[in-house]
C-alpha cells in the first residue's frame, strides 16, 4: 500500500498518465481516419459497380 500511495505522488505516475491520454488521442483520431477512408471507399466502388452495370 505504500508504494501505491508513493506512485501517486510520483511525478512520473502523471507523466504517465498524460503519455496515455495523448496516446489515446491517437488512437482515436487514426481509428476516425480510417473509417472515413473505408466508407469513402466503399462509396466508390458502389458508383464503380452501378456504372458497369448500366453500361452491360
Amino acid at each position: 500500500m505504500r508504494s501505491f500511495y508513493r506512485l501517486m505522488r510520483s511525478t512520473r505516475a502523471a507523466t504517465a498518465v498524460e503519455y496515455g491520454l495523448i496516446l489515446a488521442l491517437i488512437f482515436l483520431a487514426a481509428v476516425t481516419a480510417m473509417t472515413n477512408v473505408a466508407n469513402s471507399t466503399g462509396n466508390m466502388w458502389n458508383k464503380v459497380s452501378t456504372a458497369a452495370k448500366t453500361n452491360l
